[in-house]
């Protein structure tokens, strides 16, 4: 394999090369296990997609219809559920995610973030114990929101598949500068497989719909072309 991409399909004892971190010691995450013969390689423990999160991190992701929270994941979630202090949270695994009405930028027990059920939440994954509910913040190790948060309700939101996702999240796939280059639009995606996106008229969101569907199954070579054709 003369190139790593996300892209890159695995089955059961076979060897992945050529991995990007350099410097530093990869983290492995589910679906591998490493080399003893070969440091500088892994071996593939189950059938998947290789998924990379720089600096250093590398796993397998399988064909499940749920997805599995990773600490530090960014996720995308609808909220099910409100208390007084806390908020349950559909992020697509087998356990609602529960958030904290404290975990926002400038929350306190007095001043409480306007969150209702139905928004769309933008957070990151800090606790997932199989034996636990997944928890969640929208807040970064400096207590600031930066991205996180609350959603626009003006956005929609789509379920994709984990290996467009894991396209989408490359910095080197085209898709979505190619788009951005037809209409303006806004876009949040989640390693859950949910997106959410915002355009100026509705035909605008449907082109982007029929453009994720279209790009699952295309190289990464035809994409552009494909995406010059949309009007």
């Amino acid at each position: 394999m003369s190139e790593l991409s996300p892209a890159d399909f695995y089955l059961p004892g076979e060897i992945i090369r050529n991995l990007k971190s350099k410097d530093r010691e990869v983290i492995i995450g589910p679906g591998l296990c490493r080399n003893e013969s070969d440091t500088k390689s892994l071996i593939a423990s189950q059938a998947g997609y290789l998924c990379f999160r720089a600096p250093n991190t590398y796993w397998l992701e399988g064909r499940r219809n749920r997805y599995i929270p990773k600490k530090a994941d960014l996720v995308l979630g609808i909220v099910t559920k409100k208390s007084s202090d806390n908020l349950k949270v559909d992020i697509g695994s087998a356990e609602s995610a529960s958030l904290s009405m404290l975990a926002f930028e400038g929350a306190t027990k007095k001043v409480k973030p306007d969150v209702n059920v139905g928004d769309v939440i933008y957070a990151k994954v800090i606790n997932a114990h199989k034996e636990m509910e997944p928890e969640l913040v929208c807040i970064d190790q400096y207590y600031k929101a930066g991205k996180l948060g609350v959603l626009s309700n003006e956005g929609f939101v789509i379920n994709l598949k984990q290996k467009l996702i894991q396209q989408m999240l490359n910095p080197e796939n085209p898709l979505l500068r190619t788009l951005g280059r037809k209409f303006p639009y806004e876009i949040v995606i989640g390693v859950n497989g949910k997106v959410w996106m915002r355009a100026n008229q509705c035909k605008d969101v449907l082109t982007l719909c029929r453009a994720f569907q279209i790009a699952e199954y295309q190289k990464e070579t035809d994409i552009i072309g494909i995406c010059r054709q949309f009007k």
